[in-house]
């Protein structure tokens, strides 16, 4: 993608060059024209890049801005491409266990929440098991087990698996909502940190298939099934 933006601040043919060199060095960047004389800088992108962090890459005497697009509207299009795979397991898995209310004669909202996780833990577990090896390595990046005991990072990926097929048979549902509050509980804290820092990882919650960065979506995943599996320990207990 390309986009035009205002750029003030420039005064000679030294400020196009500094301006210039400036945006190529951004992430995602992979070609830039500046031009004083229009004050402009026409930035081709392989991914949308925020305004923010064009402006942070320029010294403060030079100001940028878009001109010809709404950044609100490439943000999310850019968010939605990142984190497409997430939004669509969650919309299937969403779906299916819509579809199987629609069966019953009122909402169970306990069933629902036992097959919604059923379809959460059996597929997440599938992409982790598709590169096991590369799923444990990124996963020791972040998470706060799996760096002291880096076994951990395999032994997971069963244990979601495991879940999955609990959840689905429904099987001795206090135990199983038991471990998975433990076991979602110790994951979210690295996760927690992650972003908290700011730190730019890949996330591994679906493996090494799809690169996606560490953030608030991760936060969110981890934080449904804590829910979910605390909701149906208390109904229970």
């Amino acid at each position: 993608m390309t986009h035009t933006y205002q750029l003030t601040g420039m005064t000679c043919s030294s400020c196009e060059d500094k301006v210039k060199k400036a945006l190529q060095l951004v992430d995602n960047i992979t070609n830039v024209e500046v031009s004083k004389d229009k004050n402009t800088a026409t930035v081709t992108m392989s991914k949308h890049v925020a305004l923010p962090d064009l402006q942070k890459a320029l010294e403060s005497k030079y100001q940028i801005s878009a001109i010809a697009h709404s950044e609100t509207v490439e943000q999310t299009k850019s968010w939605f491409e990142t984190y497409k795979p997430i939004v669509l397991i969650f919309f299937y898995i969403s779906l299916v266990t819509g579809l199987i209310q629609v069966t019953n004669h009122h909402f169970n909202y306990m069933q629902a929440m036992q097959h919604f996780m059923a379809g959460f833990f059996l597929v997440f577990s599938f992409f982790k098991m598709l590169n096991l090896k590369g799923f444990a390595e990124s996963y020791m990046m972040y998470d706060v087990l799996a760096r002291k005991i880096p076994v951990w990072g395999y032994v997971y990926a069963f244990i979601e698996l495991g879940l999955g097929i609990s959840y689905l048979l429904n099987f001795n549902p206090i135990f199983t909502n038991a471990v998975t509050f433990i076991v979602m509980s110790i994951s979210i804290i690295g996760v927690l940190q992650s972003v908290l820092n700011k730190k730019k990882i890949q996330c591994a919650c679906l493996g090494d298939v799809f690169n996606l960065p560490m953030s608030t979506v991760t936060i969110i995943e981890d934080g449904l099934m804590i829910i979910m599996s605390l909701i149906m320990l208390i109904t229970m207990i």
